[in-house]
Formats: C-alpha cells, sequence, structure tokens
C-alpha cells in the first residue's frame, strides 16, 4: 500500500460518517504515548538485505479545534524511536514531525465510550544512523519526505473532570518516498503504533449547581400553600414563545394575584439532541423569554427567578441525542 491509495482509502472510510456524534466543541488538547513497530525495509543496493524491526517508542502532542457536529482539526507533532536488526542489516531510527488531522467522533449510545477515526498529511523528517548493509557499507543520514496516516481510537470520558477524556488509539502511518543516503536505497517506511493518552477540552462548562435547598419550616409555623406548577413547551432548537404558550403564561401570571406567593421560579429545560454547552444556553434563553413575558402580564420582576438546567431533570427519560417534545419545556413554578 503506497501513501496515495492509504489517503484515499481512508477518505471514502471517512464520507458516511454518521449524524449522531458527541462533539468536542472548541479548542482542545491531547498528549499520548505508546509502542510503535516499523514494517521491515528493503535495501535495494550495496549489497541489499533487509532491517528488521526490533519495535520502539512514540509519543504525539496535538491541539485542536472541534465543531460541536463530532468533526475536529488538529496539528499534531510526533517522535518515533525504532531499532532495526536483521543479521548483519542494522540501523537506529528516529522519525519526527508534523501532521494535520481531520477526525471524526461517534456516538454509539454509550456514555463512556466514543469511538473516533482520521486521516492526516504533513512531514516527516527520516534519521537512518549507525546503519549497516548486508556487505558492511554503512549509512548516516537525514531525509525530510511526505506522510500520511490513518487514526482509529476510542475516547473514554473521566466524570470526575468535565472535559478530560482517556484515549486508545491505533495509527497506521507511511511515507511517500524510498530513502536515498549515499549509494544506498531504502524501501518507504510504514509504520503502525498503538498509543494510550488524554484529551482535555478546553471549554466544557461545569454542571449547573442543584437547587438551593428549601429553608426548615419552623415546628409552630402553619404548613405552607402547595405549589403551583405550569408548563410551557417549545419546538425543536426554538426559545420563541407560541400562542399557547403566552395563554398558559397568561394563566400563571393571573394566578399570582389570587394566592400567597413569595417566590416565582422560571425553570428552563431541553432534550438531550445538541451539545451540553448549547443546551445550557438555549434552557437559559427559554427560562428568560417565560420571564419576560410574566413580567408583561403584570408579575413583579423582583419575585422571579429564572434560570436554565441544560439537558438535565428530563420529563421523559432518554438516550443521547433524542428530540423528546416532553422535555423542552420550561416550568412556572408558584411558591
Amino acid at each position: 500500500m503506497n501513501l496515495r491509495n492509504l489517503l484515499v482509502a481512508a477518505s471514502v472510510l471517512a464520507l458516511p460518517a454518521a449524524a449522531l456524534a458527541q462533539p468536542v466543541d472548541g479548542m482542545y488538547v491531547g498528549a499520548g504515548a505508546g509502542y510503535n513497530f516499523l514494517q521491515n525495509q528493503k535495501i535495494k543496493n550495496n549489497g541489499g538485505g533487509t532491517l528488521g524491526n526490533d519495535g520502539g517508542l512514540v509519543g504525539v502532542g496535538s491541539v485542536g479545534y472541534g465543531f460541536g457536529n463530532g468533526l475536529r482539526v488538529e496539528l499534531q507533532g510526533d517522535y518515533y524511536n525504532t531499532d532495526q536488526n536483521h543479521g548483519p542489516q542494522h540501523a537506529q531510527n528516529q522519525t519526527y514531525g508534523g501532521f494535520v488531522n481531520a477526525l471524526y467522533d461517534l456516538d454509539i449510545g454509550s456514555k463512556v465510550v466514543y469511538p473516533y477515526f482520521g486521516v492526516g498529511v504533513g512531514g516527516q523528517m527520516l534519521d537512518d544512523t549507525k546503519g549497516r548493509t548486508a556487505t558492511g557499507v554503512g549509512f548516516n543520514a537525514s531525509k525530510p519526505d511526505i506522510a500520511g496516516q490513518a487514526i482509529i481510537g476510542a475516547a473514554f470520558p473521566v466524570a470526575m473532570v468535565p472535559g478530560l477524556s482517556a484515549t486508545l488509539e491505533y495509527r497506521f502511518m507511511a511515507t511517500a518516498d524510498q530513502m536515498t543516503y549515499g549509494g544506498t536505497r531504502i524501501a518507504n517506511q510504514y509504520n503502525n503504533s498503538i498509543l494510550v493518552g488524554l484529551r482535555y477540552a478546553l471549554n466544557v462548562a461545569p454542571p449547573p449547581p442543584p437547587p438551593p435547598a428549601a429553608a426548615p419550616t419552623p415546628v409552630a409555623a402553619p404548613a405552607p400553600a402547595p405549589s403551583r406548577t405550569y408548563l410551557v413547551f417549545f419546538d425543536w432548537d426554538k426559545a420563541d414563545l407560541t400562542d399557547r404558550a403566552r395563554q398558559i403564561i397568561g394563566e400563571a401570571a393571573q394566578n399570582v394575584s389570587r394566592v400567597a406567593v413569595t417566590r416565582i421560579e422560571v425553570n428552563g429545560y431541553t432534550d438531550t439532541s445538541g451539545t451540553t454547552a448549547y443546551n445550557q444556553k438555549l434552557s437559559a434563553m427559554r427560562a428568560q423569554n417565560v420571564a419576560a413575558e410574566l413580567v408583561k402580564d403584570g408579575v413583579p420582576q423582583n419575585e422571579i427567578v429564572a434560570q436554565g438546567f441544560g439537558d438535565t431533570h428530563l420529563l421523559v427519560p432518554t438516550a443521547a441525542g433524542v428530540r423528546e417534545p416532553q422535555n423542552r419545556r420550561v416550568e412556572i413554578i408558584l411558591k
């Protein structure tokens, strides 16, 4: 397999990416380390022979940006170190450089693992030292080369640290050209590696704090009047009020003047489609629009507490990515 075929095959695999994705939304950084296995390389003159492989260490670091829909792009730096031995033929190989990668995260319905795949193109410096052919001809040289890679991996979110994920990856890296060191020619590099690492998304919002606990009621105090709750529903990905929504808000506003009310909670929610950060903003916008309509209907603004809770506290429990109408709501609670 040459470099061109590798990139074409990987690009074809990337085309039918599923609509469901666990998106990284915004900047992120990552790093990984592991083991690499450089496939045997033929020496094509000066006695020929084969450079075998004993394997070695590999390390990568990256900085990237996620678009919130599963697609990510990143800049990667890397370093490979491999001993090559096969009878009298041997060399110490170091390969290092950088790639521009495009990756796609998949949602398979699990909260603990998110697979991903991608491709990359870049440049590598190929550095062979202490080299020797089958007839004892020595070589030591460096050569820059174009390279490509394919990536298959999985991310495992760390629940205790929002935005942090552990990663496990397989990478296949190939160089575009054979290496010519003086009179010695060596076949292209084909490198297989397994890495473990960490990835951290920089702009993940922490989960909203739980609602404040109600103050304890004195034993001698009369029992409080029961709360009255009104539900206002919204179209998918919308925060504007329908005619029916305004009617329900109007009923809640009228009831404020009829009963003893000390606090009016306006709590916004979304379904599980969309990113966590986007859902948080959308739920807050819905709550603010309902609160504004209450004020318009005569409710004192200082009695209203409006807040968004994103895709938490689902009225109808669903998996991630489900557009459940009853979860797209604002609750008006009269206390």
